[in-house]
């Protein structure tokens, strides 16, 4: 057909209409594209003979074709600026990945994503080609935004992961068994009344610390009632919220596990608020080892996480995607270890 002259081209195929075809969602398809492997093998065939009568070609390999390079990455934070400061967390994620592309010619992008109108323009922004991989930390199980990145061909990495199946690449730290030695820990020690603080419950990763700490208890023959949580938000004015709430409910706990230390440190302001002394009174222990944990009065026991290594595994993990876009998604999971200190 001919217009204005010109010959039209036909529109591509979009992943929409992939995903119709094969009757499945539009994540199944992106996961196949992305090869993951938590998909079942009749499901696969469907999308990729849907695949190949559409002609569909991921945008993936459009830009290997293209062979554009603009030596720049992007470290993606979907919080406030209240948070990113607040917690070393954060910190020790960018060091890490700046010394990861300390020895390469990569430019380190840092932004904030902070509601549905940034996360619009930072997708514009990344699909003008202006960067050449992403990586995402502290996203949340609907965010949208990894899933955005994949389909465009775009290589991504996150810190942690939104769900079990997660997709696309990430670098976590085993959570699960983090939380399941701070409890082991706080048993071993003679506590049997222990509560706990989580995190969001809309992130994996608070999930996880949660289902540690509930593993735990009924292992040591406890009965890990719902009544012993109190949720948080990994800031420090909700751990004193949740902490004064848990000493409302059962003022004889003895323990409480915080699924970090911001958290904890929190926890600690209440307890001391409330005559509590810690640790003969109430034990308390966190999650992630930052600085805080030596700073607070007494010294707080935490499950050390390796962060700063964990920014390096994300860098190399990228790099790797760039340099090769052929590669596979890559899921690393990096060991915790417990930390003893003065508040247990």
């Amino acid at each position: 057909m001919v217009a204005n002259g010109r010959t039209s081209r036909p529109s591509q195929p979009t992943l929409e209409e992939v995903a119709a075809l094969a009757g499945v969602g539009r994540g199944t398809v992106s996961r196949v594209i992305n090869n993951s492997p938590r998909v079942r093998d009749s499901t696969r065939q469907l999308v990729q003979e849907a695949i190949a009568e559409l002609g569909y070609v991921p945008n993936r390999a459009a830009r290997a074709l293209a062979g554009s390079r603009t030596d720049a990455v992007a470290l993606v934070i979907p919080e406030t600026e209240k948070r990113f400061f607040a917690e070393p967390y954060f910190s020790d994620v960018l060091h890490g990945v700046g010394t990861g592309l300390a020895d390469t010619e990569m430019q380190l992008l840092l932004t904030l994503v902070r509601n549905e109108n940034e996360r619009r323009r930072f997708l514009q922004y990344a699909r003008a080609g202006r960067v050449d991989g992403v990586l995402l930390v502290s996203v949340h199980g609907d965010d949208p935004l990894p899933d955005l990145l994949a389909e465009m061909g775009l290589p991504t990495v996150l810190s942690g992961r939104r769900s079990a199946d997660e997709p696309v690449s990430y670098v976590d730290s085993d959570n699960v068994g983090g939380a399941r030695s701070a409890v082991r820990h706080l048993v071993e020690t003679g506590r049997r009344r222990i509560a706990t603080v989580t995190g969001p419950l809309d992130m994996y990763v608070a999930q996880c610390r949660l289902g540690g700490y509930q593993e735990a208890v009924a292992a040591s023959g406890g009965d890990p009632d719902p009544s012993w949580t109190a949720h948080g938000d990994f800031t420090e004015e909700s751990g004193r919220r949740a902490m004064t709430e848990l000493l409302a409910r059962h003022p004889d706990l003895d323990a409480v596990f915080a699924a970090s230390d911001v958290m904890a440190a929190g926890a600690l302001h209440s307890l001391r608020a409330a005559g509590r002394r810690v640790p003969e009174d109430v034990a308390v222990v966190g999650f992630d080892d930052s600085p805080i944990a030596g700073h607070t009065d007494p010294q707080l026991t935490s499950v050390r996480q390796p962060v700063e290594e964990m920014g390096q595994a994300m860098a190399r993990v990228l790099l790797e995607g760039i340099n090769n876009p052929a590669t596979p998604h890559q899921h690393a999971v990096l060991p915790t270890e417990l930390v003893r200190r003065v508040s247990s």
